[in-house]
């Protein structure tokens, strides 16, 4: 990960600037910059992934065109072969394409990209600065606005808040040109259904997949994989260890007593022939790590911070135990082929248009959740069922092939690799279960007695009150809340609301988040 912060604003204070792109250091502390331009100021924070010389920091520069970019562009060697009958690089960066990208095909550029990016492009001859976000949102972007009502951008909401008010998540499949938001795409919207039959969908998806987690497995810094022992994470490790000729890296994490991944990621690992970690950790550990896990998320919903307390200790373990800079990861199959909420899905229709909501807003929650605790360790998050082929067809599949008429969640995934024999059959065909829980059932419950000491019925009741958006309903969603107006106040609405099942579908009225509590979780949490 990196992390830019743009203003264009002339009157910006140097020191104010300054102040916010510290707060991305751990985003990329392996260079940093803050450049005056004649209309504002750039800044930069690297995390050498490709192209690990100095060569590869940013901004890039061309005919007087600036560009700093987060992200990752795949096939990138093949666009520089077609430009480089007319440009001469100077770095084997990826993101070094953008600028001749953008001469040569301008606005254009951001439907051309296979990447997972947010970027800034400052043209000096025109006075123009243009913006954009990749179309899932994988990479963080925000926008502010000055004293002055210039706008400025931030990889996170933090870095605006020393100079800017008005704080907003930027757009997803979006660009930002002369004064306006344009969308450039809605990658949960298709064109109508593909008429594959199941075989055929199966083959796709089963293909898709691996192309997808190939691309990412292209880094001249080393890889990682986090591992769950869950269905999706478990498919990345097996497709990534396929692909290579040494045993790939895996990491999983569980609560001293009553780890349930722990146990199926030891199979999933052993079966492949991964060199394992696991973390193991305490209740001590999860409430200590909590206002700090709340502050690098930007968040105060339940299901979010609850998932992240995990992922980040985890995390920080990887950052601690070596040279680790590239994590693959599990999120945004849940989105694509369902969770166990969407069992209940009262017809075809309504189940896809429950998963076009959920990847629309992916950039609050699980995304969200991977980026900031792969990155507030100084890591990089890439995301395999986020590729862009591979959601453009998961969304293009008729919907009622999706539902769960196969007595198994999840089933096209499933069927899709089960010939071929990566995965032990009871990981490829076990139950889904929610990850918070997963780490440890006390975890959650942890937290929930943690929040129930805190405040008695009566404070509880009167403290809540004071916050009229998205009101807290429980003792812990309060405790969340009030962490997070410490670091952020009055900017609740970052987050559009609590991630809970569809409550309009019969069978999903259940006030915790947590998939435990739905009748058909079965032995999803064994």
């Amino acid at each position: 990960m990196c992390g830019i912060l743009v203003s264009t604003d002339m009157k910006t204070e140097r020191k104010e600037f300054e102040e916010g792109l510290f707060t991305l250091s751990k985003r990329g502390p392996d260079q940093s910059i803050a450049v005056e331009v004649p209309d504002g100021l750039i800044g930069f924070e690297r995390l050498a992934i490709m192209e690990l010389t100095s060569q590869g920091m940013q901004p890039f520069w061309l005919d007087e065109k600036a560009c700093v970019c987060n992200g990752e562009i795949y096939g990138f060697r093949e666009l520089k072969k077609e430009l480089e009958k007319d440009y001469d690089f100077i770095s084997d960066s990826d993101c070094e394409i953008i600028l001749p990208l953008y001469e040569k095909y301008g606005l254009k550029m951001f439907e051309m990209l296979d990447a997972e990016f947010v970027m800034v492009i400052y043209d000096q001859k025109k006075n123009e600065w243009l913006a954009a976000r990749d179309p899932i949102g994988i990479r963080p972007l925000f926008y502010g606005y000055t004293q002055e009502g210039k706008i400025a951008f931030g990889s996170l909401a933090e870095s605006l808040m020393p100079f800017c008010k008005d704080i907003h998540p930027f757009p997803i499949g979006s660009y930002y040109c002369d004064g306006k938001f344009v969308s450039y795409t809605q990658i949960e919207k298709t064109d109508g259904y593909s008429k594959d039959d199941l075989e055929t969908v199966c083959s796709k998806i089963h293909d898709y997949l691996i192309e997808g987690v190939k691309k990412r497995m292209d880094a001249d810094a080393k890889i990682g994989y986090l591992l769950s022992g869950g269905l999706d994470s478990s498919l990345v490790c097996a497709i990534g260890q396929k692909l290579e000729d040494k045993p790939i890296l895996t990491y999983s994490i569980g609560m001293e007593k009553d780890a349930i991944d722990l146990k199926y990621a030891r199979k999933v690992a052993d079966y492949i022939g991964s060199k394992h970690t696991e973390v193991i950790i305490t209740k001590e550990d999860v409430i200590e790590a909590l206002p700090e896990v709340i502050q690098i998320l930007e968040s105060w919903d339940i299901t979010t911070i609850r998932a992240s307390i995990g992922m980040y200790l985890l995390c920080k373990k990887i950052k601690e135990l070596g040279d680790v800079k590239v994590l693959l990861t599990g999120e945004i199959s849940d989105e694509l082929f369902g969770y166990k909420y969407t069992d209940f899905a009262p017809s075809a229709k309504a189940f896809q248009e429950e998963a076009e909501k959920r990847i629309r807003e992916l950039y609050m929650y699980d995304v969200l959740r991977a980026d900031r605790c792969i990155s507030a360790n100084s890591l990089e998050a890439r995301v395999p069922f986020g590729d862009l082929k591979f959601v453009r067809y998961v969304m293009s599949i008729d919907p009622e092939l999706k539902l769960n008429k196969y007595n198994m969640g999840k089933y096209l995934l499933r069927h899709a690799f089960e010939k071929d024999n990566i995965l032990p059959e009871e990981i490829l065909f076990r139950d889904k279960a929610a990850f918070s829980d997963a780490v440890g059932h006390s975890l959650v419950e942890n937290l929930k007695e943690y929040a129930e000491e805190k405040y008695t019925d009566e404070e509880f009741e009167e403290k809540r009150k004071k916050y009229t958006y998205k009101q807290p309903y429980t003792k812990e969603s309060l405790l969340y809340r009030e962490i997070f107006e410490e670091y952020y106040p009055g900017m609740a609405e970052l987050i559009c609301d609590y991630w809970l099942p569809n409550q309009e579908w019969p069978g999903c009225q259940v006030s915790d988040p947590s998939a435990r509590y739905l009748s058909n979780y079965g032995k999803s949490g064994e």
